[in-house]
């Protein structure tokens, strides 16, 4: 038997239509209703869901979803990563960080390879990447470290490029992590007279170089405007930059993009800034993929913009960012190997599926859900589906394409070629990572709309849905107090934003109309503190099929 080929439940469901396995994206459970868009907003239809249907919740950060610590919150890749793959893989996150601790880091190839290229003193190395301890695209000690060896290894001139966060950490949190950084050069510089290591550009993670999915390549093209021609405005410190556009848009998100000239000179009469020439070394540090492979491939590859100066560097990336593109072609630490994934399973054994999601999404239900595969395991049983995102900021338009998407899903079902299907909601996540409480309760109350149109044909077709999360985000839009609960403020009484994901677990309902007491939630130790990866088994129970033995159990059981 092949390995791939799945054993078939002696007494399957006798339903004619698909499962789905429906994806409301940053929609949590929270204990406390401050702030909890979710709960301020008006779901009939999630609230009818959750009290009629067989529902439970699932852990949706941490170690269940391959994070380092149970601290760590959760994201939409590791998330759909975990969903796709039925098993918990080390995440990025957790892999640089072990190879950084035991240093195997700095005895593969491409480290090697670095050092030697440094050894040439009209070479600079020069870090870019997100400055966040977030953990979620990269993380202020892993660049601490880079930085650290390389001096060691060596390297007199070390140039960082900085992306502030703002969505995955506190509004305004870059000026700490600063300080931080800055002491840590200052030592280094301390321990090594003549090192010249320092920050020479800043730029937001929504105004440089962080797009995704091709959705907007200006953002790149002005990163590389900053970081190659050097075309920006100048300040003294990367400090006064931060703090200057805060002054107009108090969102690390969205600082200007700004070069750092030499210490201690005027802005008026700056010198030329630091920028990235031919031949020198470059390293993006963030160890996610979503957010790095169109910067990769402005160093490593085509891009669709004119590159002025069109330099050649020497480009490394933190990981493996795109398998099948090989993006980039090199990197510093081997990426997890999923294998075997819900997918690839149901493709193998002739179960014809689509995937479908907006263009903030798409790659979650298509590469993440794959096991970071971009391309279908077969086209003529996979239907990848794309609705094209807005370009306007997702507050003025929460509802995104909620009604395009259950438009689209609608069309697959009733056309009965599919089996299987796999749908992303964005808006609970897009939105709420914008910290617009308002705007996020519409986004809430949209794709509660359009669940319940999806539902009334999966009801038609005799189908199934599970439907569920892949983390938290709009359940909580400003921090608290961990003991009361109560939303914090600042000095000035104004609310503290949350715009970063949550700690919160995620709903897990199953939507079957024609349920007739066939199977139940199992509620025994292996499912006790059970996490999103164990919905592939249940997805592959549903279709009749007994899942692979190293997959995470099922949370559903037959009735005998």
């Amino acid at each position: 038997m092949d390995k791939l080929t799945l054993k078939k439940i002696a007494q399957p469901l006798n339903r004619k239509g698909p499962v789905l396995n429906i994806i409301l994206d940053g929609l949590a459970i929270s204990p406390h209703h401050c702030g909890n868009a979710f709960y301020q907003a008006r779901t009939p239809c999630l609230d009818n869901l959750m009290k009629t249907c067989l529902y439970r919740q699932l852990y949706a950060h941490g170690h269940h979803v391959g994070m380092p610590g149970e601290t760590d919150m959760g994201n939409s890749e590791v998330g759909h990563n975990a969903i796709g793959a039925g098993r918990i893989f080390d995440q990025g996150a957790k892999i640089v960080q072990n190879a950084i601790i035991d240093r195997s880091l700095y005895t593969y190839s491409a480290w090697n390879e670095i050092i030697d290229l440094l050894k040439n003193p009209s070479r600079a190395l020069h870090l870019l990447g997100l400055l966040s301890d977030g953990n979620v695209h990269a993380h202020i000690s892993h660049l601490e470290a880079l930085v650290s060896q390389a001096a060691a290894a060596g390297a007199m001139k070390i140039y960082l490029h900085l992306l502030t966060d703002g969505r995955d950490m506190p509004p305004t949190s870059s000026l700490k992590l600063l300080a931080r950084l800055e002491n840590h050069l200052s030592a280094l510089k301390t321990q090594k007279p003549g090192l010249d290591c320092r920050i020479v550009s800043v730029a937001g993670r929504m105004t440089a170089f962080m797009d995704r999915y091709e959705a907007n390549w200006d953002l790149v093209e002005r990163g590389w405007n900053l970081v190659v021609a050097g075309i920006g405005p100048q300040f003294p410190s990367a400090e006064a930059g931060i703090r200057a556009s805060h002054r107009k848009n108090p969102n690390d998100q969205f600082v200007t993009p700004f070069l750092v000239a030499a210490e201690g000179l005027e802005q008026s009469n700056a010198k030329k800034s630091i920028t990235i020439c031919d031949e020198d070394v470059v390293i993006c540090f963030n160890f996610r993929g979503d957010r790095a492979i169109e910067l990769s491939r402005a160093f490593d590859g085509d891009v669709p913009f004119t590159k002025k100066p069109d330099i050649k560097v020497h480009y490394f990336g933190m990981t493996l960012y795109d398998g099948d593109t090989q993006t980039p072609q090199k990197y510093l630490v081997p990426p997890p190997l999923i294998d075997r994934t819900m997918g690839e399973y149901l493709v193998a054994n002739k179960i014809p599926l689509f995937a479908l999601s907006e263009t903030q999404k798409y790659g979650h239900v298509t590469y993440f859900w794959n096991g970071n595969r971009s391309q279908p395991f077969d086209r003529n049983l996979e239907t990848y589906l794309e609705i094209k995102s807005n370009d306007r900021p997702f507050e003025e338009v929460p509802w995104m394409k909620a009604a395009e998407i259950t438009d689209q899903a609608i069309k697959c079902l009733h056309s009965q070629k599919y089996q299987f299907a796999r749908i992303n909601y964005p808006n609970g996540d897009m939105v709420g990572h914008t910290g617009h409480f308002q705007a996020c309760i519409i986004a809430v109350e949209a794709v509660d709309l359009a669940l319940s149109r999806l539902l009334d044909v999966v009801k038609s077709v005799e189908g199934i849905a599970i439907v569920t999360a892949d983390h938290g985000n709009c359940d909580q839009m400003y921090e608290l107090d961990p003991t009361t609960g109560a939303i914090l403020r600042d000095e000035a009484d104004r609310p503290l934003l949350k715009t970063s994901h949550t700690l919160n677990p995620v709903p897990c309902i199953f939507y079957d109309p024609a349920y007739q007491g066939e199977y139940e939630l199992r509620s025994d130790n292996a499912v006790h503190n059970a996490g999103i990866a164990h919905l592939a088994a249940t997805t592959l129970m549903l279709l009749g099929f007994e899942p692979p033995h190293d997959y995470l159990p099922s949370l559903i059981k037959w009735r005998s």
